[in-house]
């Protein structure tokens, strides 16, 4: 099948356990914090819930590697704020409120 869409197959190693850390860390979290919180209905419904998923996973997830920042906020240099003031804060849901996202305004 995979053929015949022009993709090639890579095979795992035998017997080493990190040639996929990354990979089942990544599912393993998607599976977490996102699949085991919500019914999917159809194939449509789970592309679109992964997508908005990803999205957040790169753009304002804390990793803990990274110094609690997100991968994509890494190239911005903005200073940390210790004690927000409420007022300035607003939140926004993603995934039908599954998820809140934070940010100041100016």
């Amino acid at each position: 099948m995979f053929r015949t869409a022009g993709i090639r197959t890579l095979r795992t190693p035998v017997r080493s356990p990190r040639a996929n850390a990354f990979a089942e860390r990544f599912v393993g979290t998607i599976r977490r914090e996102c699949l085991d919180r919500m019914l999917v209905f159809h194939r449509a419904h789970l592309e679109t819930v992964l997508g908005e998923f990803i999205d957040h996973y790169h753009e304002h997830r804390p990793h803990r590697s990274l110094g609690q920042r997100a991968p994509l906020a890494m190239a911005k240099t903005k200073p940390r704020i210790s004690e927000p003031d409420p007022a300035q804060l607003r939140r926004s849901d993603k995934l039908g409120g599954l998820v809140h996202e934070y940010r100041l305004v100016a």
